[in-house]
């Protein structure tokens, strides 16, 4: 029987949006939303930073906050020492960590039982959600990478380009005449492959594309995918969280 860990990893230094982490939203820091929405499912949560200021405050509302290096180049390198960290003061194993963005305050609850339900499957490594695309749009938008999956919803391949080309198609009918998939950013991961994909080395179409899974995908390893119908929003400027106020997400 699998068993699960939440872990938020935690930046301060943001070039976007510095503090971002501590910004309030409708009365609370973004990280006690956070926080408080996988805590909803799951029992362990811990956050993972680098900055006292965000530590302190997730202990005054009754969380869990682990110290990690400064010099971590993601988040999945951070998870790995705060896991280290977690079952050390714990004296606990963990089967599964998931991997909860930091600055994704309305994540729901049932996108984290989607991710946990992927390990159902004993033949999954890494595991991620995804969203059908609905507006012609987003297939052309660079900033929302895309997926293409298999017949066992494993993950082919991630790009920011449109994929696949619907040759002999106008390309405002391209969302009509195939389903297309846009990835939603977070990530589970057994925990023996956590281990191991943080000791790879940058590969050539990740750092075309800029996109961390695609070092996953060039050294073998193999990315269930659940499908989700909510919308991923993460805060990453001030416009953000606006639009979020704007659209009623607070």
């Amino acid at each position: 029987m699998n068993s699960f860990v939440g872990i938020i990893p935690s930046r301060y230094a943001s070039s976007r949006f510095p503090g971002k982490a501590l910004v309030d939203i409708g009365g609370k820091p973004m990280i006690q939303r956070v926080y408080e929405r996988a805590r909803e499912i799951l029992e362990t949560v811990v956050v993972a930073t680098d900055e006292e200021r965000i530590s302190d405050v997730v202990k005054e509302f009754g969380g869990m906050a682990v110290m990690t290096s400064e010099s971590h180049q993601s988040g999945t390198d951070r998870c790995l020492e705060a896991l280290a960290k977690l079952e050390e003061m714990n004296t606990t194993s963990y089967s599964v960590i998931i991997n909860i963005q930091g600055d994704e305050p309305f994540i729901k609850k049932e996108q984290i039982e989607l991710l946990m339900s992927c390990f159902d499957d004993k033949h999954t490594q890494i595991a991620t959600l995804i969203k059908q695309i609905e507006d012609q749009k987003v297939i052309f938008d660079r900033n929302r990478p895309k997926v293409v999956i298999d017949a066992n919803d494993f993950a082919m391949y991630f790009s920011r380009s449109p994929i696949p080309n619907l040759r002999d198609v106008k390309e405002e009918k391209w969302h009509l005449k195939h389903r297309y998939f846009q990835h939603i950013g977070m990530y589970a991961y057994r925990r023996d492959i956590l281990r191991e994909i943080t000791q790879l080395l940058p590969t050539s179409l990740e750092v075309a594309e800029s996109l961390e899974q695609l070092r996953w995908l060039e050294n073998g390893y193999k990315i269930k995918t659940a499908i989700t119908k909510f919308e991923s929003y993460g805060i990453d400027t001030p416009e953000d969280l606006r639009e979020a106020i704007r659209l009623g997400y607070i």
